[in-house]
């Protein structure tokens, strides 16, 4: 258990080192220039390929960081990394290019403080369990710049960079205490990052012109947390009291939520006008610097509910629906509006057989839909966020554990047709690293 222990500490400290190198994922998404940016959905791969069923999915190996309530389902310790790259186009009525970006999404770590070995052994199973996680996530991301010229009367052509990068991420820890069918969980929560805004002004067709530079930089930290509940109902009880071989057919139905929460600001703004007269010759006249002013915010509260059907190992069909908040939205460093969300999705995957020689039968096929709408809006349209995706989850075996490589492909688009609209093409791939011998009562050494 201590082998195992570091190096999951080794592999943690890896992989949090690789965050900083890959923070800057190449991505060119003028959505992110507005609130704190493109914002992570908060779901893992395996999750995401069924459409994001995060109220109500439970399961032995795989983790629910979005909803807590769902850790003290588990029955071995988990492992997981998840990776992200998209390929997205963009279209405005003028013209199109397209981008690509890549980046680490989310390390996590979940521990049931029983082993199910011992409760096997046990002449009345438990009727509680415990579990706890350890989550680092990326929240959202910046990165985007746009160029824009135009040709004015008696000033000849005028470009202007809008620029930005950086982005917000998470650090959570999560427990989950469950009791017969009715598991409770939360999850606490510090939000932390840094968002650069830059706009720049350049007068090309005038000599020895003033062009103009305004840099905006702002780091935020606060406290953040969510609740969650997860009941799951047996409807075969009769059926597996007479044959105990019977696939369990099980109903879980469950929620996850937060109320307005609040972090701090620290800002720096940087305005300017400068005049090139040589590589080496450049003057400059600051317009207005202001350092380290404080403000405050408020992040915005979230309400989700859901069911999930499972037919033993082999089906799961599951529907979603979460709201937030986002009007409530504040940010003394970056004041704007931002509008209430909803999303729906729908979801789940199918397994032929866990126990078949053949190895198609004992993978994961995952599937989902979903559609909802965007907190930012461009010139008061709001922007529509919908998509299916697709996804499997392969099987192998790591030190004689069977751990999983889930793959995950969403295919989506959001924006709008007569302001801009982004289609992209999504891959996750996320590992997923099992032990079932943590806290396994040994009887002979």
């Amino acid at each position: 258990m201590l082998n195992n222990l570091s190096k999951y500490i080794l592999c943690l400290g890896l992989i949090i080192i690789s965050i900083h190198l890959s923070a800057q994922s190449g991505a060119n998404s003028p959505f992110s220039r507005f609130g704190l940016g493109d914002l992570n959905d908060g779901n893992m791969v395996h999750l995401r390929s069924m459409g994001g069923l995060s109220a109500s999915f439970t399961d032995t190996y795989h983790s629910n960081i979005k909803n807590p309530a769902s850790f003290s389902f588990q029955r071995a310790v988990s492992f997981d990394v998840g990776m992200k790259f998209k390929y997205a186009g963009l279209k405005d009525p003028n013209e199109s290019s397209s981008i690509f970006s890549g980046n680490l999404e989310y390390l996590s770590f979940t521990l049931p403080l029983f082993n199910a070995y011992n409760d096997l052994l046990e002449v009345e199973p438990k009727q509680y369990w415990f579990a706890t996680n350890f989550t680092l996530a990326q929240h959202s991301d910046v990165n985007y710049e746009v160029v824009n010229t135009e040709t004015l009367p008696d000033i000849g052509d005028v470009t202007r960079t809008f620029a930005g990068n950086g982005g917000s991420y998470k650090v959570q820890w999560g427990n989950s205490f469950k009791y017969k069918n009715m598991s409770v969980g939360l999850n606490m929560g510090y939000l932390f990052g840094r968002l650069t805004n830059e706009r720049n002004v350049v007068f090309s067709d005038v000599d020895f012109s003033f062009d103009n530079n305004f840099v905006d930089q702002y780091s935020l930290k606060g406290f953040v947390y969510n609740i969650g509940g997860i009941y799951q109902h047996i409807l075969n009880k009769a059926a597996i009291k007479e044959k105990a071989t019977t696939p369990m057919k099980v109903l879980n139905v469950g929620f996850f939520g937060n109320s307005r929460t609040s972090f701090s600001t620290n800002s720096n703004i940087n305005n300017s006008s400068y005049l090139v007269l040589t590589s080496t010759d450049i003057t400059q006249d600051s317009l207005l610097v202001v350092t380290d002013r404080p403000g405050t915010g408020t992040m915005p509260g979230e309400f989700g509910i859901g069911a999930t059907y499972f037919l033993g190992t082999k089906l799961a069909l599951g529907v979603n629906y979460s709201i937030k908040n986002w009007s409530k939205y504040r940010n003394d460093a970056r004041p704007e509006e931002l509008s209430n969300t909803s999303k729906i999705t729908f979801g789940g995957y199918y397994r032929p057989n866990v126990r078949s020689f053949q190895y198609k039968d004992r993978m994961y096929y995952r599937f989902g839909v979903f559609y909802g709408q965007d907190p930012r809006s461009i010139n008061s349209t709001n922007l529509d966020n919908y998509g299916i995706t697709l996804g499997t989850g392969l099987p192998f075996v790591n030190q004689r554990k069977i751990s999983h490589l889930n793959l995950g492909l969403t295919l989506g688009r959001r924006g709008n047709a007569e302001v801009l609209r982004e289609t992209y093409i999504s891959l996750g791939v996320g590992m997923t690293f099992n032990d079932d011998e943590w806290f396994i009562k040994r009887k002979y050494n």
